[in-house]
């Protein structure tokens, strides 16, 4: 037979060392890094969709809401003086003008119950409320007023108001009212206090007797966020009940008792003004409490209070920073910080996943190429995809199962082409169920979550290195002399 008549051998694919498909693992699970990334971005926009679905929903109902008072505002007269200077000399003027003068009361007791509901927009839900606050708060004006450096006859008590601050005023309901020693108030918008951004309502009241003052009051207000409560007074005493499960209580000062179960809550506070630092009688009113001091509010709340006191123009608010209390009624879970905490485990879905499909690669000889390493954490990384788009819908936990049921489904079968394997599917399908059962442990173990993490690393480091301690990661095909395939 001639040469040329000679069958032609096929070439012989050249096969990769283990250090060689080790790196292309390593590179492809750094590269889906980006679009694990991209989910983190969706999930920023879907959560700003759902926080301006909130916001839509407040803007009919009411937003956040503080109320703080009653406070009883006596204007008097002052003289300033003013020095200016007219051709080369200094001149001095005085110039007459009345000022706030700005009186909390003795004692101040009420009792506040928080009715939620729960509201709709699309497929977004939020918790609303509407909150009634039924209080009697005792007024003296001291023997000693000249000591705050305004004196007795310059007081114009006939023009006293009862001022109580709402910085919603959109969320007040029907039926509220006001009245002193028994007497019914008119009660007239605007004019509240600078710590609810100068919102709220009041009344005006002749104190020309300068007897004690009772003020029974009544607000009620509907809100969506915190709720929020300035103690003023020498001592504050507030019951707050609701019928919400999950309230988170935070602010400036914390319940002196409380009661949380399936069926509500119920605190109490109580006040003294030593802990508040503020002095009874005040010449400038308070300014809204700082903003880092709530977690569970709209960012910039009180910031923009501020600037709405500053943009009044009275300059008044030379009285201090007021104090206040939070309560927030929570979501039990919610679903985009679950979904977020999620993510940042995604890591290591794709790496135990890569980690398998390079032992069966290396160990047990079913070769996989850098494209099926791909495709498998492409699918990894579309479980976050589903579970958020699907929580939006049905719930976290539902979507859950849901999304990790059909991921698992869908690369089980791939797999079983990938390694020519069911059995080896098998296993790869039972370490992703218990992957993502784990995962979903330290979803609801947050404080133990990273222990649990760390711990699960390791091991499955130390059983990597047992598996591969006697690969030749520069060698090639050296399967066969390798122990651990035994």
């Amino acid at each position: 037979m001639a040469a040329s008549e000679l069958p032609t051998e096929a070439p012989v694919r050249r096969e990769r060392s283990p250090g060689i498909k080790l790196a292309i693992a390593v590179v492809i699970a750094v590269a889906l890094m980006v679009p694990l990334l991209m989910v983190y971005g969706l999930l920023w926009d879907r959560q700003q969709q759902a926080e301006t679905a909130q916001a839509a929903i407040g803007q009919g109902w009411g937003g956040q809401q503080t109320i703080a008072g009653p406070v009883i505002v006596i204007p008097y007269r002052a003289t300033e003086t003013t020095t200016v200077n007219e051709n080369g000399r200094d001149v001095t003027r005085s110039v007459d003008t009345i000022r706030n003068l700005y009186l909390s009361p003795q004692t101040n007791e009420a009792a506040v119950v928080i009715k939620p509901e729960k509201r709709r927009k699309a497929i977004y839900e939020t918790v609303v409320y509407e909150s009634q606050v039924t209080g009697s708060a005792a007024f003296v004006l001291p023997a000693d007023i000249a000591r705050y450096g305004v004196t007795r006859e310059a007081l114009m008590l006939d023009r006293a108001e009862v001022r109580l601050g709402v910085s919603d005023a959109r969320g007040l309901v029907d039926g509220n009212s006001v009245a002193v020693n028994g007497t019914a108030l008119a009660l007239q918008p605007g004019k509240g206090l600078l710590s609810t951004g100068n919102s709220g309502t009041f009344a005006f009241v002749d104190w020309s007797a300068a007897a004690p003052l009772t003020v029974d009051y009544k607000i009620g207000v509907r809100g969506l966020g915190d709720f929020r409560l300035i103690p003023r007074g020498v001592d504050t005493r507030w019951t707050v009940k609701s019928s919400w499960p999950n309230p988170s209580f935070g602010g400036d000062f914390l319940p002196a008792s409380r009661k949380v179960g399936s069926d509500g809550f119920t605190a109490t506070y109580a006040i003294p003004n030593l802990a508040l630092g503020q002095a009874q009688v005040l010449t400038g009113d308070l300014s809204p409490p700082n903003a880092t001091n709530y977690g569970g509010g709209g960012p910039g709340y009180a910031e923009a209070a501020m600037v709405e006191a500053a943009a009044s123009g009275n300059g008044e608010a030379s009285g201090g920073t007021a104090k206040a209390v939070a309560i927030s009624l929570i979501e039990p879970v919610d679903l985009y910080s679950q979904v977020d905490r999620s993510i940042k485990y995604g890591f290591l879905f794709i790496g135990f996943t890569f980690v398998a499909f390079l032992m069966f690669d290396i160990i047990a000889g079913a070769r996989v190429a850098a494209a099926e390493y791909l495709l498998t954490g492409v699918a990894l990384v579309l479980f976050f995809v589903l579970l958020l788009a699907f929580a939006e819908v049905i719930g976290f936990t539902f979507a859950y199962l849901l999304a990790a049921g059909a991921i698992i489904g869908l690369l089980a079968a791939y797999s079983a082409a990938v390694l020519k394997s069911w059995k080896r599917a098998r296993f790869l399908a039972a370490m992703l169920i218990g992957l993502y059962a784990l995962l979903y442990v330290l979803l609801n173990l947050e404080a133990y979550s990273l222990l649990i993490g760390a711990v699960l690393m390791f091991v499955a480091l130390a059983g990597v290195m047992y598996m591969t301690r006697n690969i030749d990661w520069g060698g090639v095909g050296k399967k066969g002399e390798n122990p651990a395939i035994a």
